[in-house]
């Protein structure tokens, strides 16, 4: 009968993951993922070696820490395909995927790079591209994007994205949804300069000092 019952963690070991994750999702959305693991640790308040135990490497830790905005990309991604008109799906995409981003550095960096065994992060990645390589088709289709878009360009927008910097998430959302704004404007075929998001705020000075 022993051998039948589940293996499931302590309670204290429960707590243990759930601080090391709560950790290391903070830390990598606010500095990125270079953050070194002994960080992570003592951040969550544990050793080293309970670290490594529950997280042998940083991949594991990174897949686990952003399972749930993969998933948020791919509802982005599949609710802009699923719309009847291609151009507006994929500016939702866009708008949406920026500020998916624009709130969390890490996720930026774990989706454009690329961990050896972390299958989750590939595979998401790798759908991700597909399905929007397919609306942008459509949407090239439909006389409404670019014929040169290509989808390097996106990853330069997302490159682009991951560089704005400010003092607050709010305020760094609120730059990303502006920029997005330029970012679909200069995408469309024939643009329409319609109203831009509201500008943010930003650490910025000019030479007066205002």
């Amino acid at each position: 009968m022993t051998d039948r019952l589940p293996h499931t963690l302590r309670s204290d070991a429960l707590d243990n993951r759930e601080r090391i994750l709560d950790a290391a999702r903070k830390l990598f959305a606010a500095e990125g993922l270079d953050v070194p693991m002994r960080e992570i640790a003592r951040r969550a308040a544990v050793g080293p070696a309970t670290l490594y135990r529950r997280f042998p490497t940083k991949q594991t830790l990174v897949t686990a820490v952003f399972a749930d905005q993969l998933h948020a990309c791919r509802a982005i991604v599949d609710e802009g395909c699923a719309d009847p008109d291609p151009w507006r799906g994929f500016c939702q995409v866009i708008e949406k995927v920026c500020e998916l981003h624009a709130r969390d550095r890490g996720f930026t960096e774990a989706f454009m790079s690329t961990f050896p065994g972390a299958t989750d992060v590939d595979a998401g990645r790798a759908y991700t591209v597909s399905a929007v390589a397919e609306l942008a088709q459509r949407a090239k289709e439909a006389g409404r994007l670019r014929p040169d878009f290509v989808l390097d360009d996106l990853i330069l927008v997302l490159m682009a994205n991951k560089g704005i910097h400010t003092a607050s998430t709010a305020a760094q959302v609120m730059a990303s949804r502006r920029f997005a704004g330029f970012v679909i404007q200069a995408f469309e075929s024939c643009p329409r300069h319609a109203p831009l998001p509201p500008a943010a705020r930003l650490a910025f000075t000019t030479p007066d000092g205002t």
